[in-house]
């Protein structure tokens, strides 16, 4: 009895299965619809790859079809490459009796490769389509790539397979010494606005070198990669001020990855480091974005590093990371670091004027300045900090204590703030007889500090620190401090405000 039941059942399946049409396709009619009519693929470098795009096509109908062909409009010669549901077609450029189910959706991916001879030489753009069908039945989505012609920079691969490597210490990092003479670009150590720069791995300045960076140059880093300004070599950064939101004649250093996601991500490359020998460095009108660390400086030569009207945004660790250096900061602007927007560390001699330090980033960790005379596990593991100067400036931020003095006994820790605007809550009381945060009653240290208001930044997500009437920064600064331009070039009004801009009424 149960064997017969088995094979009832058997039948009834077998009978339903039967009848199912799931696989008996109609012709495509040109009904398909789309998630986008045009897929933007960014801006890309000359031959370097695209991030990969997504499109997703519908079938609405209440029929299974078959789509006899998807396929790029200039074939195998198109710079595309697609996968149409997994499948790789012919070269990723052609397929054939695609099967889309009725109620269903298939998803193509998308990415390009593409030189900049490829591209209309009017508007740098290479496109194609990706073409459903053929003759009444043909339906188009648009494909869109702006290219950027560039100059890259890169250690030399030897035939054994190895590439080119700096010296660090003990160790070696992928990496190259920029030539004066190189036959392929000329001179590496000038910078020039005509083209981007993409730079592969660490770029050192030679010693006794200096590399130069004219106003408006770009320079992008590759993962991994970075600026080192070698024992006796120097840097010299020479962005002017802007008239628009391009900041055409700033000088911006910023990850490789051009897609608008991209922009605000941290830690894409790695930093610009000054190291301990490094000698007259001049850094004015750089922005630098996305870094793990935006500059470490190290150079205690005796020489100050000038950074004038430079500003540094979403590093993973520090804004700048000092080691017992030599400072003179004006016009600094830094935001969003993972551990300090500013760290002057291990001793050594800073000033800032008319500076603005925030840090939002998510973490109960962060502070906006840190201030330290030792590293612990140095040898020595204190270094004399013979002055940290902040005047005219903003300390600000999302924790409740955005400035950090550590400091240990057998060496030197002097500081002083005055006219500044400094966020320390200390809302548990934990600092209430800590003598380094005595605000009111320490004049030795600290003058005329606002703690604790609001400086009521236009728009912090978009780094834009600008002040209007209503900030608690607002004609707060004092004249002996005063630096006559603020960081955009607009005259200063006495009395002057704090932090880096001159206040403006804000756009509405």
């Amino acid at each position: 009895m149960r064997a017969k039941i088995v094979l009832l059942f058997i039948g009834i399946v077998f009978s339903i299965c039967s009848c199912r049409s799931d696989f008996e396709t109609v012709a495509s009619t040109g009904d398909l619809t789309f998630s986008k009519d045009t897929i933007y693929l960014d801006t890309v470098f000359s031959n370097i790859g695209s991030s990969t795009y997504r499109l997703k096509v519908f079938n609405k109908s209440k029929n299974d079809i078959s789509i006899p062909s998807i396929k790029l409009g200039k074939g195998l010669s198109s710079k595309y490459r697609m996968t149409v549901d997994g499948m790789q077609g012919t070269n990723g450029k052609i397929f054939n009796n695609v099967t889309l189910l009725a109620k269903d959706s298939l998803y193509i991916f998308i990415e390009t490769t593409v030189n900049i001879a490829d591209a209309n030489p009017s508007d740098f753009l290479y496109t194609d389509q990706i073409q459903f069908d053929s003759g009444e039945n043909l339906q188009n989505v648009e494909l869109v790539t702006l290219i950027q012609d560039a100059i890259f920079l890169y250690p030399s691969r030897f035939a054994d397979g190895t590439t080119e490597t700096l010296p660090i210490g003990d160790q070696k990092i992928d990496g190259f010494y920029l030539d004066e003479n190189d036959p392929i670009n000329g001179n590496e150590l000038q910078f020039s606005n005509d083209k981007p720069y993409v730079i592969y791995g660490y770029a050192a300045i030679p010693s006794n070198k200096t590399a130069t960076f004219e106003a408006g140059t770009r320079v992008h880093f590759h993962a991994n990669s970075g600026l080192i300004v070698a024992n006796k070599a120097s840097i010299n950064i020479n962005g002017t001020v802007s008239i628009t939101d391009k900041l055409e004649n700033e000088v911006i250093f910023e990850g490789d990855r051009l897609e608008t996601n991209f922009s605000d991500v941290p830690g894409q490359w790695g930093t610009i480091w000054l190291t301990d020998g490094s000698t007259n460095n001049i850094l004015n009108h750089l922005t630098i974005k996305n870094a793990t660390i935006g500059l470490l400086i190290q150079n205690n030569d005796g020489s100050t590093v000038s950074i004038k009207n430079t500003q540094i945004y979403n590093s993973s660790t520090f804004g700048i990371l000092a080691q017992t250096a030599k400072i003179n900061g004006k016009n600094v602007v830094i935001n969003n670091a993972g551990l300090a927007s500013l760290a002057c560390t291990y001793g050594g001699n800073y000033s800032f004027t008319h500076s603005t330090f925030n840090n939002n980033w998510n973490s109960s960790q962060q502070v906006a300045v840190l201030v330290s005379n030792y590293i612990l596990g140095a040898i020595p593991e204190v270094k004399d900090l013979t002055g940290a100067t902040f005047n005219n400036c903003i300390i600000y931020g999302s924790y409740s204590n955005e400035m950090s003095l550590n400091k240990k006994t057998g060496a030197t820790f002097e500081y002083q703030f005055n006219n500044c605007l400094i966020k320390f809550d200390n809302t548990s009381n934990q600092f209430a007889t800590n003598p380094d945060y005595q605000f009111s009653t320490d004049t030795a240290h600290y003058n005329a500090i606002l703690l604790n208001k609001d400086p009521k930044f236009f728009n912090i997500v978009q780094n834009k620190f600008n002040i209007n009437e209503t900030s608690a920064a607002f004609a707060k600064g004092n004249t002996t401090y005063l630096i006559p331009l603020d960081i955009t070039g607009n005259t200063r009004s006495l009395p002057p405000d704090l932090g880096a801009y001159q206040n403006k009424v804000f756009p509405k």
